[in-house]
């Protein structure tokens, strides 16, 4: 049996009883994260801001688990609105400049706390 190990980074809020990232054999597993600030606590306003603090979540996961987004094999997007898709793409693809990951984008009728996007990713552990 392969070792697990959970990763939590406590600059990433968790709103739920899960973890954040799970590791086994040299895959991370990374739950969704929604465009919650973890600093201020509040949900951000609009796709825009919500993306970027989705990977600024996801970003801060990956590092806990001594990854990054460089690493990141397989995401998933879920979107409240797919006329929100072009936008959401734009924001992505600044994330992902030089390697893409696969992909699927879902539109899903409602998310946690009611946030407009949420991605989770798999990826690589580099460590």
């Amino acid at each position: 049996m392969s070792k697990l190990t959970v990763i939590q980074t406590e600059k990433v809020p968790a709103v739920g009883p899960y973890s954040q990232a799970v590791i086994t054999d040299n895959l991370i597993f990374c739950s969704g994260q929604i465009g919650l600030d973890g600093v201020k606590g509040i949900i951000l306003e609009g796709i825009e801001k919500q993306t970027n603090q989705v990977f600024t979540n996801l970003t801060e996961v990956l590092r806990a688990a001594g990854s990054d987004l460089e690493h990141v094999l397989k995401t998933t997007i879920y979107l409240k609105n797919m006329a929100d898709f072009a936008q959401v793409n734009q924001i992505y693809g600044s994330y992902f400049s030089v390697h893409k990951p696969a992909r699927a984008t879902i539109e899903v009728t409602r998310l946690p706390k009611d946030v407009l996007i949420e991605i989770d990713a798999i990826a690589i552990a580099n460590k």
